[in-house]
């Protein structure tokens, strides 16, 4: 019996050159026996919707885009009844963080051979109040650039585009006060930076070791970066970024797998990448291996 896959191609993801490759990733699914059905969205929520009312019609689901994409293909996928079809990620976007953690090839013709030769493997995912998020969920300092840089300028300057869009926020720069509880542990103070992550690259900007990050361990990870007070406090907080070394008295991290947030403050959150508005209690839960990515062997965490 045929086998068939569903490829959602997102058009305006990454910089614009998917196309010669998208027909080799084609041929290259055609020759391992799959019916390949391409469907190419037009608005950017057609992507979840594509994979929802779609999805269950297929034995495999790739999606090629950014991280984005991804995401938007999950939570379509997540819609369907079990058992899922597992998904396969072409990455092509600008930064590609949750793909890079993931030890992905970042050519989409050799993505789509990994697809073919690799294995599903079972994932976590984050629920955020009433929506779902793959990889991270962040506030405050330049966490507006994620999702403001417009996506022609992403597609021409990649990285740089959100270094330009950050830049914008320097003199905006300011804390938010919040009542945090993480796994019954209580945190109360001004923030500069927040993140729950399933990943080790955040906005191409932050980086958490491998060692730390488990894709499939039922935990996210929680950072904070509370606010400085003085300008002779800014080394010790470069210092603990740049090098990882997350002195607790200018970045906190911890493993968990309920957060829950509290403010007065009008916060705007970025969802992988995408726009989420403020809210006065934000909820996150993980979800314990939720959906099933295919990844190349001891890709996920080497």
């Amino acid at each position: 019996m045929e086998k068939k896959l569903l490829l959602i191609a997102n058009p305006r993801a990454g910089r614009g050159k998917h196309s010669a490759a998208l027909f080799d990733a084609v041929w290259a699914f055609s020759k391992a026996g799959y019916l390949v059905s391409v469907r190419k969205p037009e608005h950017y929520g057609d992507i979840t919707r594509i994979a929802a009312e779609f999805g269950d019609r297929f034995d495999l689901i790739v999606c090629c885009g950014g991280d984005g994409t991804l995401s938007s293909t999950i939570s379509g996928v997540m819609q369907l009844p079990s058992p899922r079809p597992p998904i396969g990620y072409l990455p092509g976007g600008s930064t590609n963080d949750f793909a890079l953690s993931l030890g992905l090839p970042l050519e989409i013709e050799d993505a789509a051979q990994q697809v073919l030769t690799g294995t599903p493997h079972s994932l976590d995912l984050g629920q955020f109040n009433d929506r779902q998020f793959v990889y991270v969920a962040s506030f405050g300092a330049f966490t507006r650039a994620s999702y403001a840089a417009p996506q022609e300028i992403k597609n021409a300057l990649g990285y740089f585009a959100y270094i330009l869009e950050g830049a914008k926020d320097l003199d905006t720069l300011r804390p938010y006060h919040m009542q945090i509880e993480a796994d019954g542990e209580m945190f109360e103070g001004d923030y500069l930076f927040g993140a729950v992550s399933n990943s080790t690259s955040i906005g191409g900007k932050m980086k958490i070791s491998q060692s730390i990050v488990a894709m499939d361990d039922g935990e996210f990870e929680l950072v904070l970066v509370p606010y400085i007070r003085s300008l002779e406090e800014l080394p010790g907080l470069l210092i603990s970024l740049l090098h990882q070394e997350f002195d607790p008295n200018y970045v906190i991290v911890r493993h968990v797998k309920k957060i829950t947030f509290r403010t007065e403050d009008d916060i705007p959150w970025s969802l992988d990448g995408e726009y989420a508005p403020s809210a006065p209690e934000v909820n996150i839960e993980i979800l314990h291996h939720a959906y099933d990515l295919v990844l190349p062997e001891h890709g996920e965490n080497e």
